[in-house]
């Protein structure tokens, strides 16, 4: 699996249900860090006006950059969150093709 097969393939939870790639968490944790950041100097340092603003401000960056990320993971196949997930949806029956033994 290659580097960007990694960061932008959808996963695969316990319960069978797809989680964001590590490309859409990375990005959640870059932009609340940036535009908190900024906000800190805009809101003169009040915590209640602080915490508006980056939540103001970085929900249509989300939504956006997260539209955005779901466009390049489209066509990639689904991987697994952890290891132990392979066995937890095999005892469910629901382990997708892609992970059984031939």
């Amino acid at each position: 699996m290659g580097w960007l097969n990694w960061l932008f393939a959808p996963r695969i939870d316990h319960r069978g249900w797809s989680t964001p790639s590590e490309a859409s968490r990375i990005f959640l944790v870059v932009t609340l860090v940036l535009v908190g950041w900024w906000s800190w100097q805009s809101s003169s340092e009040n915590l209640v006006m602080w915490v508006a603003i980056t939540l103001l401000i970085s929900t249509p960056i989300l939504s956006i950059g997260w539209y955005l990320l779901s466009l390049v993971a489209k066509n990639r196949d689904v991987q697994l969150l952890t290891p132990k997930v392979k066995t937890a949806l095999e005892s469910k029956g629901r382990l997708p093709n892609q992970f059984k033994n031939p």
